[in-house]
């Protein structure tokens, strides 16, 4: 009896990149990389198998990025997705407040910070870096899927997503949304707007939330769409809706310039604030309270979430396990 012949490995294929091992893995380019660093945010049988691929094909990687990652830097690149202007600045809390957080914890663990924004992410000093902090999501998750290539571990502030390969940190939007919409509905307000661009994984959560909590109470709110979270965005936002003689007694904007900007144009088209218009904004800024009249707005603690995103970078790093987590929001009522 003939026994039965062993299967045969496929021959190597010479000068296999990454993409090509991605291929025969079926998986991404980054898995491929977290694979044959041993991360753990790859599960056991897909790492074993492009391992097994990458040894069959004689898959070898960059030898000097190989050597920078057994060296370690002790650097954790810090990437700010924000354009900034005169209006929304690089020192407001977000993300000045969030850098402190990171910046002590790191700090603290003999790590330095390399920040930097999109149009340096490209520099060699990134790439050489442990680990990544991404501060904004982008645009439908733009930034992250950039960064992504990197293939560096990666912790992102926002929201999670259905299927993310990545460690969020960030704040608990959603519930931030009704806690406004709870606040509305209690003081008899009818015909609320909301400001801002769901478009970004953050702001879609305050929306839902929101808008999840006033059907409850059968009520509608009008969507006024801005791509800008500055002062002079929410005073086009208020503009407009005057010209379009919509009805409206309450704004909820998706961030505090934002909603600064919309008091401005109230008073400026002889609306009351907060008698004939309630206005709630987010991220309660210093340069909100001490607005006139001092703003109403959803507090996110930037520095404890700032410490938590070095934290877990600083885990995944060691190859420790690293899980996303969202912090609790609290709607602050003054005078708007």
């Amino acid at each position: 009896m003939t026994k039965p012949k062993k299967k045969q490995p496929s021959a190597p294929r010479p000068g296999l990149t990454m993409a090509d091992l991605a291929d025969l893995a079926g998986v991404s380019k980054i898995t491929v990389s977290r694979a044959l660093a041993d991360s753990p945010l790859v599960n056991i049988r897909t790492r074993t198998r492009v391992q097994e691929l990458a040894r069959e094909h004689g898959y070898k990687l960059n030898v000097s990025a190989r050597n920078l990652r057994l060296r370690r830097s002790h650097t954790i690149a810090v990437i700010v997705e924000m354009k900034p202007s005169s209006d929304r600045t690089m020192w407001d809390p977000y993300p000045l407040t969030l850098l402190g957080g990171i910046s002590q914890e790191l700090t603290s663990a003999g790590y330095s910070v390399l920040l930097t924004t999109r149009q340096g992410s490209s520099a060699a000093a990134v790439q050489a870096a442990d680990g990544v902090i991404l501060l904004g999501q982008g645009v439908r998750q733009d930034a992250v899927r950039l960064y992504d290539k990197l293939g560096l571990p990666m912790v992102v502030w926002g929201a999670k997503s259905v299927g993310d390969s990545h460690v969020v940190v960030g704040s608990d939007n959603r519930h931030g949304g009704i806690s406004v919409a709870e606040r509305f509905v209690s003081i008899g307000r009818r015909h609320p707007v909301f400001i801002g661009n769901p478009d970004h994984p953050e702001i879609a959560e305050r929306l839902h939330g929101f808008v999840d909590e006033l059907a409850r109470h059968n009520v509608k709110p009008l969507l006024m769409r801005r791509d800008e979270f500055t002062l002079s965005s929410g005073v086009d936002a208020v503009h407009s809706l005057s010209r379009r003689k919509a009805r409206f007694d309450s704004i909820f904007a998706c961030s505090d310039l934002l909603a600064m900007g919309a008091i401005r144009a109230l008073v400026e088209l002889g609306h009351q604030v907060p008698s004939d218009v309630s206005v709630v904004g987010y991220d309660d800024s210093p340069l909100g309270a001490s607005f006139l009249p001092p703003l109403s707005s959803v507090r996110q603690n930037w520095q404890e979430g700032g410490m938590l995103l070095a934290r877990k970078v600083l885990a995944l790093v060691e190859g420790q396990p690293a899980e996303s987590e969202m912090l609790p929001t609290t709607l602050v009522v003054r005078a708007t």
